[in-house]
């Protein structure tokens, strides 16, 4: 059966989990965490989507982005950068099998105060 596509409007921001398979690391040293941040900046000029902060722990990732109308969707951007990342990892750490746990998980931030 296929999932139910997920709603994420652009121009709204969100607040993206995404955790590595069984919560084992996903960042082995110093070189994967610049690696990762790498690959945020090359597809946030790509994707033209606001970062506004991010935290890499060694087992899971926290963003929160704001996707614009001219740029891809959040879907797009994460899969983008998920896709990227773990082709790196797997290639460097020669890792076999599901790298990520499920979809990313997002929550809609109000901008309003």
């Amino acid at each position: 059966m296929p999932r139910i596509a997920r709603i994420a409007p652009r121009g709204h921001i969100f607040h993206i989990l995404t955790r590595g398979n069984n919560r084992q690391k996903v960042f082995g040293d110093e070189i994967d965490y610049q690696k990762y941040l790498e690959i945020l900046h090359r597809y946030k000029e790509k994707h033209q989507f606001k970062m506004y902060h991010y935290v890499l722990i060694e087992n899971h990732v926290h963003l929160v982005l704001e996707p614009q109308e001219a740029g891809g969707s959040l879907a797009e951007i994460m899969k983008a950068i998920s896709l990227s990342y773990a082709q790196h990892y797997k290639k460097k750490y020669d890792h076999i099998g599901h790298f990520w746990q499920d979809r990313f998980k997002s929550i809609l931030i109000s901008k309003e105060f």
